[in-house]
């Protein structure tokens, strides 16, 4: 397991952090004045969601390489099924296709998938997960010609019937072993799998098909299941138990922290919100 006590080159900063995959919250800093402060920070990685990078994807890239911070990933694809996006095949495939030139622009080859929630005059999640698992197979070659990874996300099962039918690392590995794909894998966010005592056995399982790690604390209580997730350190996660694992798995990438907070974190400035999020990464994390 790696030691961040004295190095936090392996941080990375999901801008939604910051509050910047929301219009009209945070301190609506620029892609440019947030690359800077990550360099100032000494933050090593940065992870950008599409509306911030919107027809200026290969220049962000360019001027986040120039800072030296990496572009880890893009969030994210449009929601595959679900009552909560785009209601046509046609065009949730036409901007999944979009979101992949996006991340490719960029200069990064991680794009990150939640998958949306039950489709609309289904029952459960089964039928749901089906028509995720055809709607990928339908991108795959292009994202592989684009040098992009696919990176399923499950989120907690809170969000199953809007936002993700896809609720544990289980169900997104069985998706990965029916796409047969090397370009598809997972990406691990602890909000959302802290709680699965199944964990430990299925990161095993994964292997190098792990793509992303994302840092927060679930805390207690929360007051708002989509916006009040906690700074790592103040909740109830078992941090450094699941970085163990998805280590000893084989993963030695950024670790990215994302952290939606409506209420605490995003009304802050920017400044101290990185200050904290590089104490606690060297010292909780």
């Amino acid at each position: 397991m790696r030691d961040f006590r004295h190095d936090h080159s392996a941080l990375a900063l999901n801008t939604a952090t910051l509050g910047h995959n929301v219009p009209g919250v945070g301190a609506g800093w620029s892609p440019e004045q947030t690359i800077d402060a990550c360099a100032e920070h000494g933050i090593g990685g940065i992870v950008f969601w599409r509306r911030e990078i919107e027809g200026r994807a290969a220049e962000i890239g360019d001027r986040a390489r120039q800072a030296g911070v990496k572009v880890v990933g893009l969030c994210r694809t449009p929601f595959l099924v679900g009552p909560l996006g785009l209601q046509s095949e046609e065009a949730i495939l036409s901007d999944f296709h979009l979101s992949i030139d996006q991340t490719a622009a960029l200069g990064t080859d991680v794009l990150t998938i939640v998958v949306g929630g039950v489709e609309t005059g289904t029952k459960g999640v089964t039928r749901s997960l089906d028509i995720v698992a055809d709607r990928m197979a339908k991108a795959i070659l292009y994202a592989e010609a684009c040098g992009v990874k696919l990176a399923l996300e499950p989120l907690h099962p809170a969000y199953a019937g809007d936002r993700s039918c896809l609720t544990t690392t289980r169900d997104a590995l069985d998706l990965c072993d029916l796409l047969a794909s090397d370009s598809v894998g997972v990406a691990i966010d602890i909000y959302h799998v802290w709680w699965d005592t199944d964990l430990p056995r299925q990161l095993a399982r994964a292997g190098n098909r792990i793509l992303g790690f994302h840092l927060c604390d679930w805390l207690v209580p929360t007051t708002d299941i989509l916006l009040d997730r906690g700074m790592m350190g103040d909740g109830v996660a078992d941090l450094r138990g699941i970085r163990r694992e998805v280590e000893a798995a084989g993963y030695s990438g950024f670790c990215e922290v994302e952290i939606f907070s409506a209420n605490n974190w995003w009304k802050r400035h920017p400044a101290d919100v990185l200050d904290t999020m590089v104490e606690r990464f060297r010292t909780v994390c």
